[in-house]
């Protein structure tokens, strides 16, 4: 099997327990995981764009696009789980997931995380974004990130952090799903059976990254994304796509 440089995986689960159906969800006509999709194949050619998915009607919705599509099992417990069994299939350097739920995702984007892998092919990395909406900040549906000066990751937390003794919002940063993971990365992840601690107590799983003791570096990139956690997020998605399309 002929090793690739890099790939972009997109998992998608049927069985979502804030939003079942999500990936097949309909918005302005496409359904989300087409326009997540589409978004990754203007960043980079369609033929190293796989779908990941342990259900039948994603597969099948994905063969009618001619989206590449790999089934996975249905043990999987989280996205990057479904990644590493792409991994066993496609021998790859690098492995960018990108989350299937974030239909407005800037391509330049995606872009910027693979350069940066391209430069640091053992790290693993994460994106995320400015948040400017305080109802973001005190979102339980958004992970906020508080890195080092360097950028690397300290902390993930669904609840509203960093913040002052009177619990105000400052300044804060949320977490935008691309990620670029090396295989051995991936390796340890899975090895793991179950979730670690604090991975299951927040629902991240980037945190079972930092309970094995990676680095993990955080990278800036727009705020043009909005990720869909529950069908509320449908109707904002929709609002923007209507000042553009």
């Amino acid at each position: 099997m002929k090793k690739t440089d890099y790939i972009i995986v997109i998992p998608a689960r049927y069985k979502s327990s804030r939003f079942p159906g999500k990936p097949l969800v309909e918005i302005n006509g496409k359904s989300m995981i087409e326009r997540v999709w589409l978004r990754c194949c203007l960043a980079v050619d369609k033929s190293i764009v796989f779908v990941a998915t342990d259900d039948q009607r994603i597969f099948s919705h994905c063969k009618d696009k001619g989206i590449q599509v790999i089934m996975t099992s249905e043990d999987c417990l989280t996205g990057t789980d479904r990644v590493f069994e792409v991994s066993k299939h496609i021998d790859a350097t690098t492995y960018i997931n990108v989350q299937g739920d974030e239909p407005l995702l800037d391509p330049q984007d995606i872009i910027d995380v693979i350069e940066l892998a391209k430069k640091n092919d053992s790290d693993v990395i994460n994106a995320m974004c400015k948040i400017t909406d305080e109802n973001d900040f005190r979102s339980s549906t958004i992970p906020k990130v508080v890195t080092r000066p360097d950028g690397r990751l300290l902390y993930m937390s669904r609840g509203a952090i960093p913040t002052s003794k009177n619990l105000d919002f400052h300044a804060a940063y949320k977490q935008v799903c691309i990620y670029a993971f090396p295989k051995k990365s991936l390796q340890d992840f899975s090895s793991v059976k179950g979730k670690t601690p604090l991975e299951s107590i927040e629902d991240i799983e980037i945190l079972r990254f930092l309970e094995l003791g990676y680095e993990i570096n955080m990278l800036e990139v727009s705020s043009s994304s909005i990720a869909v956690d529950v069908p509320e997020d449908v109707t904002r998605v929709e609002r923007e796509l209507n000042e553009v399309e």
